[in-house]
C-alpha cells in the first residue's frame, strides 16, 4: 500500500495535498463516531503536503514515507502540539520537543494528520480508560478497538490514515491490531527510541508501527530504529531496509507452537482459526514443532507486579507543578496539593496501577513482589533463549478471543487483564512480536478479525516480518 501510493505520487497520478485533504475528509466524515483522534492537525499537515509537492516538482528524490499520512498515538511529543496521554492530568500540556520517532518521521516528509486516543497513560486493553472516551472498532461500533493503542489502530482500519504509531508495553499494539484487522508490529526492546515518549514502564515500552500490510510495517520500521544518543537503552541497529528481507519465502523455516498458548482460556472459535493458520504455515513449508515455555503461566503475575511498579515511578513527576493539572485546585500545602491534583487528574485505573506498584516496592514487600518477578522474567526470558535454538520463531494466537462488547470487563480488572494472556511475555523477554490477520470469527453477524502472534530472536524483526509477509501473501 505505502509503495502503490508513493509511486503514484511520484507519478503524478496522486499529490500529497490530494491524500491529506482525502485523510480529513474520511475523519470528518467516520471519527465522531469512531473518536479515533484526540487532536487533528489539519493545517501544519496540509504544509508538510505542500512541501512534498513541491519536491516532486522539482523532480527531488523523495522517501516512500514522504507525503503519506500518518497518525501518533497521543503519549508521542509533538513540538507546539497538545499531548495527552489521554489523562485529565495533561489536559492542557503542549510539547515543547518532537521525540526522536517523530523527528524521523518528519525528517522523511510523513505528513502527520493528528494525535490518536488510547487508555489514559496507555493503561489499559479497550480504550475504555481514556479521560475522553473510548474509541469504537470499526467492524462492530458495539466492541471495543483493544488498547491500549485502540485510537492508533482504528485510524488505520478504517482508513482515516495509510499508517500509525502506537506503543507496546504489554501488547498494545498487538492487541488491538488482533481486534481491527490491522497488521502491529513491537520491535526487539531497544531497537526503536524512547526518548519523547510517555513513560509508561520504561523497561517494557517499545514504539511500533500500525499498518495495512506487513511490508509496510517493515517500511515504517525502517525509519524510525536505530541507536538514539538521548535514549541509553537504544541499540545500534539502524539503517537496515527491513521491506527488503520481506521475500515471500519461507521453506525450510521452523515454527514452534507452544502448548501453553493452546490450553484453557482460549476461545475455540478463535483456537479453530488458528489452527488452520499453522496448516497453512505447513504448506508453505515451514516445519512446524511443538514447543514449551513452561514459566508461561507466571507471565500476567509478573508483568502486573513489574509495569505498576515502574508506572508508580514514572507517574510520580506529575506532581500539578511541572506539567500543569493544578488549575482549579486551591493554594494549600505542597502534600495537599500533590493529593488533590492526583486525585482530580487521575482516572480509576491509574489510580488502581499506582497503588499495586508503590506497594510492591515498599519496605517489606519490595524482596517478596517486585524481586520475585525479576527472578521469574529472567525464566520467562531463559525459555525463549531455549526455544529459540529448536525453532526460528514462535507462533501462537494475539488474544485468547475476539473484540468484545463495551462494558464487558470494566468491573473485573482480573478479566481485562488476561487479555493480554498471549502477548506480555514478548515484553518481559524484550523479544520482537507482530500480530497479523489470519482469519475471521462470526459473532452476532459480524465478521470479527483474528490475529496470530509472531515472535522471533532478539533483534531478528527481519525473520518475522518476511514469515507475516510470506502468510499474508498466500491467504
Amino acid at each position: 500500500m505505502i509503495k502503490d501510493l508513493h509511486n503514484k505520487l511520484v507519478s503524478g497520478e496522486l499529490s500529497a495535498v490530494e491524500l491529506a485533504k482525502k485523510s480529513f475528509g474520511t475523519i470528518e466524515q467516520k471519527d465522531e463516531e469512531l473518536h479515533a483522534f484526540l487532536t487533528v492537525m489539519e493545517e501544519s499537515a496540509l504544509r508538510q503536503a505542500e512541501a512534498v509537492d513541491a519536491k516532486i516538482k522539482k523532480s527531488e528524490k523523495i522517501d516512500l514515507l514522504a507525503g503519506l499520512p500518518c497518525a501518533l498515538k497521543d503519549n508521542m511529543c509533538v513540538t507546539g502540539v497538545k499531548t495527552t496521554a489521554a489523562s485529565k492530568i495533561l489536559e492542557n500540556y503542549v510539547a515543547p520537543y518532537d521525540a526522536t520517532v517523530v523527528s524521523r518521521i518528519k525528517e522523511n516528509d510523513a505528513v502527520i494528520v493528528g494525535k490518536t486516543n488510547l487508555d489514559e497513560f496507555a493503561c489499559g486493553g479497550s480504550t475504555e480508560n481514556s479521560a475522553y472516551g473510548p474509541s469504537k472498532n470499526p467492524i462492530d461500533t458495539t466492541r471495543v478497538p483493544g488498547g491500549s493503542s485502540g485510537g492508533s489502530v482504528v485510524a488505520v482500519a478504517s482508513d482515516e490514515v495509510v499508517w500509525a504509531l502506537g506503543t507496546d508495553t504489554g501488547g498494545s499494539i498487538r492487541q488491538p491490531s488482533s481486534f481491527c484487522g490491522t497488521v502491529g508490529l513491537k520491535p526487539t526492546y531497544g531497537r526503536v527510541s524512547r526518548y519523547g515518549v510517555i513513560a509508561m514502564g520504561s523497561s517494557l515500552d517499545q514504539v511500533g508501527p500500525i499498518t495495512k500490510t506487513v511490508e509496510d510495517a517493515a517500511i515504517v520500521l525502517s525509519r524510525i530504529s536505530g541507536r538514539d544518543e538521548l535514549d541509553a537503552t537504544s541499540a545500534h541497529s539502524g539503517n537496515k531496509p527491513y521491506e527488503d528481507y520481506c521475500v515471500g519465502e519461507l521453506k525450510g523455516a521452523k515454527i514452534g507452537i507452544p502448548k501453553e498458548y493452546l490450553g484453557e482460556g482460549l476461545d475455540d472459535d478463535v483456537k479453530a482459526v488458528f489452527m488452520q493458520a499453522v496448516e497453512k504455515y505447513k504448506e508453505l513449508g515451514a516445519e512446524i514443532v511443538d514447543v514449551s515455555l513452561p514459566h508461561t503461566e507466571y507471565a500476567i503475575a509478573t508483568y502486573y507486579i513489574i509495569m505498576p511498579s515502574e508506572l508508580s515511578s514514572n507517574l510520580a513527576r506529575y506532581d500539578g507543578i511541572r506539567y500543569g493539572g493544578a488549575e482549579d485546585v486551591e493554594p494549600q500545602t505542597v502534600l495537599e496539593q500533590y493529593l488533590d491534583t492526583r486525585g482530580k487528574g487521575f482516572g480509576p485505573e491509574i489510580k488502581r496501577r499506582v497503588m499495586l506498584g508503590t506497594y510492591a516496592l515498599s519496605a517489606g514487600y519490595y524482596d517478596a513482589y517486585y524481586k520475585k518477578a525479576q527472578k521469574v522474567r529472567a525464566l520467562i526470558k531463559k525459555d525463549f533463549e531455549d526455544v529459540f535454538e529448536k525453532v526460528d520463531y514462535v507462533f501462537t494466537p494475539t488474544a485468547p478471543e475476539a473484540a468484545f462488547k463495551f462494558g464487558a470487563k470494566v468491573d473485573d480488572p482480573i478479566k481485562m487483564y488476561l487479555s493480554d494472556i498471549y502477548t506480555v511475555t514478548a515484553n518481559l523477554a524484550g523479544i520482537p512480536a507482530i500480530s497479523i490477520p489470519i482469519g475471521t470469527v462470526d459473532i452476532e453477524g459480524k465478521n470479527l478479525p483474528v490475529g496470530g502472534q509472531l515472535m522471533g530472536k532478539w533483534f531478528d524483526e527481519e525473520g518475522i516480518l518476511n514469515a507475516g509477509h510470506t502468510f499474508e501473501i498466500n491467504s
